[in-house]
């Protein structure tokens, strides 16, 4: 039995064999069937999201012959986004807009002024920067009635005595000021920094540490505090703020003191003359701003001929006039008095305004 039985066994072993050899070849054509099918799926689906080329047709999945010149897909563009406003940005409704740097309050209605009373008169928008208190050492007091005078000859200027809104702005560049806007008329606009006066001595005032324009200017101090209590101001910090604000203003012509090294320099206020050179260093380096920059002639224009009268004049010295009512140390009654006040009057009967080529730098 044992001879006969084994040759059986043996053929029946290779028969299960067989079909487990069979069945594992259809295990593994099925899964290849099924891997291929699965990558045609895939295929699909990449074409069908892939992003349109140029000509706005899919992208093939396969490569092209090659004597056909593949279309190049367009490389997809990054929309940057628009740097944010600076803090004190405000509309001007299409408007030109005339910027304005001072030392003092009172700078812009003597030496700026026909051209920011015309301007209002036209109905551009004014944006006026004072970087000093013009405290003269006298303290906050001095400075409050300095400025309440420059609201009330803006208000006349504009032929409207309305009232003005306060802001306590700080700018992207940290540095600490005071906008204020008259109610209803964002067309104007006079931001304060205080910064301490620097006496026309060059050499500050005793209530102020002796801190002066000049000092900051030529490195002598670090920093500068403003005379409201402020956080202090480096050089850098406020001639990127006058940058601020003019990328935030977009300013068609910008008005400021004649810069030291020009002939027209000598003589005048040291404070008008760092203010001066702050604005030109800063703003004469942006393209857009640059071309419409004017320095007007300040103390020295004395020595210059008239060249204001009629309307014009009587006009400058009416908003000179209501300013000096807030302004104990130069207070005139009336024309008369306000032409007649030693150097205050023949500045008033000239305006100068030099161009960058123009300046005569030495």
């Amino acid at each position: 039995m044992s001879r006969v039985s084994t040759p059986s066994r043996r053929s029946r072993r290779r028969r299960r064999s067989a079909a487990v050899v069979a069945a594992l070849v259809a295990v593994v054509l099925v899964a290849v069937a099924a891997a291929v099918a699965f990558s045609l799926g895939r295929a699909a689906d990449i074409v069908a999201s892939a992003p349109p080329s140029a000509a706005g047709t899919p992208t093939p999945s396969v490569a092209p012959s090659p004597s056909v010149t593949p279309i190049p897909t367009s490389t997809p563009t990054l929309i940057s986004t628009p740097a944010p406003l600076s803090p004190a940005a405000q509309p001007c409704d299409g408007h030109p807009t005339l910027m304005s740097v001072w030392a003092h309050p009172d700078d812009d209605i003597i030496f700026g002024n026909p051209a920011i009373s015309d301007a209002i008169s036209a109905g551009d928008c004014v944006r006026t920067v004072f970087l000093t208190a013009g405290d003269a050492g006298k303290g906050q007091g001095y400075t409050s009635s300095r400025e309440l005078g420059i609201l009330r000859a803006y208000n006349s200027m504009r032929g409207v005595s309305g009232l003005w809104d306060t802001d306590e702005i700080v700018l992207d560049t940290g540095m600490h000021v005071t906008r204020l806007t008259p109610q209803n008329d964002p067309r104007l606009s006079v931001v304060f920094v205080r910064l301490p006066d620097g006496n026309i001595t060059d050499g500050g005032f005793a209530s102020t540490g002796h801190a002066t324009l000049s000092k900051l200017l030529d490195g002598t101090i670090p920093t500068l505090s403003p005379t409201d209590g402020g956080p202090d101001v480096t050089l850098a910090q406020l001639s990127d703020s006058l940058i601020e604000l003019a990328e935030a203003w977009q300013p068609s012509t910008v008005l400021t003191h004649i810069p030291r090294g020009s002939a027209f320099a000598p003589g005048d206020h040291p404070d008008h003359s760092v203010t001066g050179t702050l604005v030109r260093d800063a703003l004469g380096s942006l393209p857009a701003v640059a071309p419409g920059i004017r320095y007007l002639v300040g103390y020295p224009s004395e020595k210059l001929p008239r060249n204001l009268d009629g309307e014009q004049l009587d006009a400058k010295i009416e908003t000179y006039r209501v300013y000096t009512q807030q302004d104990e140390v130069i207070r005139c009654a009336d024309r008369s008095a306000c032409l007649g006040t030693r150097r205050f009057g023949e500045w008033l009967q000239r305006s100068y305004p030099k161009s960058e080529a123009e300046l005569q730098m030495g």
